[in-house]
């Protein structure tokens, strides 16, 4: 699936009351929603900013896995770079 800009009626990025972190919602222009939660949309940041500013690096490959050696207060399930 690609999405466009064409695609897309709305983009909300907020706080919800009473949470703590971002969400972000892409409304699509036929209805439907996806609701992205902040780690999320921060590993899909770190990997657009790497490969677009970096000289060489032409591609990253995050994969999903499950970390028992983590900082305190973060998830156990991370993407990680490959």
């Amino acid at each position: 699936m690609i999405v466009t800009n064409a695609d897309i009626k709305e983009l909300v990025a907020e706080i919800p009351e009473g949470h703590g972190h971002l969400r972000t919602t892409i409304i699509f222009q036929d209805g439907r929603e996806m609701t992205f939660q902040e780690a999320t949309i921060a590993n899909i940041v770190r990997a657009y900013i790497t490969v677009k500013t970096h000289p060489r690096i032409r591609r990253v490959v995050l994969k999903g896995a499950a970390l028992n050696d983590r900082k305190e207060g973060y998830a156990e399930w991370q993407l990680v770079e490959e």
